[in-house]
């Protein structure tokens, strides 16, 4: 048995956890996670899916938050090696085979495989049966979105292992919010287009071409006329624009700060005002205004936004804005931090917040927070938020309580 040490096994790119592990190691975990009791969410990020996870808050909280995250993806390889690293790339094929391999064994599988790619249950069926001949399985055809599943009959089929084909953000969004409907599952893997190679339907390079990280050539020369665009489009993302957003984060951005706007929202009740507050999720306790990045919007349209993503209503009065209140450098205590986590994240090494002010003018009943952002949500009295608010909070919100007040002579 392999006795594999956690440290230094995880790498982090543009806020992304990667698992470092080489072929051995990972067939070591996969025995394990099937022997074991537990489910096990495993993605295989690249660097068209982090991009992805850059503008969908619940992919990268999916991602960050699943229990193996295998590198698929040169570019991943050579953004490592400029933090100064080895990383061991593991492809979707080589996984989706070693898993299968476990699986012919004693273990029983479901494939829910995306019903507009280049398989079906048919070919599927076909391709298992002929290479393992002894696996259990179940398959369904599915949709991205609105998708039907009979989950009594899987259920009653008992599958320890599920793959799902919907290519990101779908396959792992489908499988972190449905592995409760599949109580028996041990494996649950997101492989995107793997089966696409293991039933010959897409050829993969050959080997020389895969050692020298020109494998993107042969799929340009071998996709249909009518897809040669797609590909090439997928592929400048992620050979030109991956590269040029991983150096910025690397290079360029630590030495920033990241412009940023706080909310301060706020309903008022009786002729008494509350002020909205939020329980970060990735830091239990730690209570705040919400807040986000500028992204290259103005003060009040980001605001509004942020507003809007973390409460899922648009039922506000805007009020006032004010740039530029507060500097701060992220807290950083350790490594695993939530200051030093959100650095790796944002590349920054502060933020510089403005605030804007606005009325809630909808009911509580309206507000639902997102499980990726927050643990809760609460309205507090403004002359007890200061006992409230989180310490590395308190000096900006001084501020914001300052301006608050100056509104209307509140």
């Amino acid at each position: 048995m392999i006795n594999i040490k956690p440290k230094n096994k995880i790498i982090n790119i543009l806020g992304v956890n990667i698992d470092n592990y080489s072929k051995l190691e990972l067939r070591e975990l996969l025995g394990s996670f099937l022997s074991g009791n537990k489910q096990n969410l495993i993605v295989t990020p690249n660097p068209e899916i982090i991009l992805k996870a850059g503008h969908d808050e619940e992919l990268f909280y999916i991602i960050n938050n699943s229990k193996l995250r295998i590198p698929d993806g040169s570019g991943l390889w050579f953004a490592n090696i400029a933090l100064g690293g080895f990383l061991h790339r593991t492809t979707g094929v080589w996984l989706t085979r070693e898993i299968l391999k476990l699986a012919q064994k004693k273990y029983r599988v479901v494939i829910f495989n995306w019903v507009d790619g280049l398989n079906n249950s048919k070919s599927l069926k076909t391709e298992l049966e002929k290479k393992y001949p002894n696996i259990k399985y179940l398959i369904f055809d599915i949709k991205r979105e609105r998708c039907k599943i009979d989950w009594d009959k899987v259920k009653k089929f008992k599958p320890n292992i599920a793959f799902c084909t919907l290519g990101a953000p779908y396959q792992e969004k489908f499988l972190f919010h449905n592995l409760r409907n599949m109580p028996s599952i041990k494996i649950a893997a997101a492989v995107g287009g793997t089966f696409d190679f293991l039933t010959g339907r897409v050829k993969r390079a050959p080997k020389i071409m895969r050692i020298l990280f020109i494998e993107w050539i042969w799929r340009v020369i071998k996709q249909s006329r009518g897809k040669k665009i797609w590909r090439l489009k997928r592929i400048y993302r992620a050979a030109v624009i991956f590269p040029l957003k991983f150096c910025k984060w690397r290079f360029i951005l630590p030495f920033k700060y990241r412009p940023s706007v706080s909310c301060l929202l706020y309903k008022k009740e009786n002729n008494h005002y509350k002020i909205f507050i939020v329980e970060r999720a990735d830091d239990p306790g730690h209570w705040q205004l919400p807040q986000g990045g500028l992204d290259r919007l103005s003060l009040k349209q980001a605001g509004l936004k942020e507003l809007r993503e973390e409460t899922n209503n648009n039922k506000f009065s805007f009020k006032n804005q004010y740039p530029d209140l507060h500097k701060y450098k992220f807290p950083i205590d350790s490594p695993k931090h939530r200051g030093a986590i959100y650095m790796k994240r944002t590349g920054y090494k502060g933020q510089k917040q403005g605030l804007i002010i606005v009325e809630f003018i909808g009911e509580d009943k309206d507000i639902k927070i997102n499980y990726w952002d927050h643990l809760a949500w609460k309205w507090a009295d403004p002359a007890d938020i200061m006992g409230i608010i989180h310490k590395h909070r308190q000096k900006a919100m001084r501020k914001y309580l300052e301006k608050f007040r100056q509104l209307d002579g509140k």
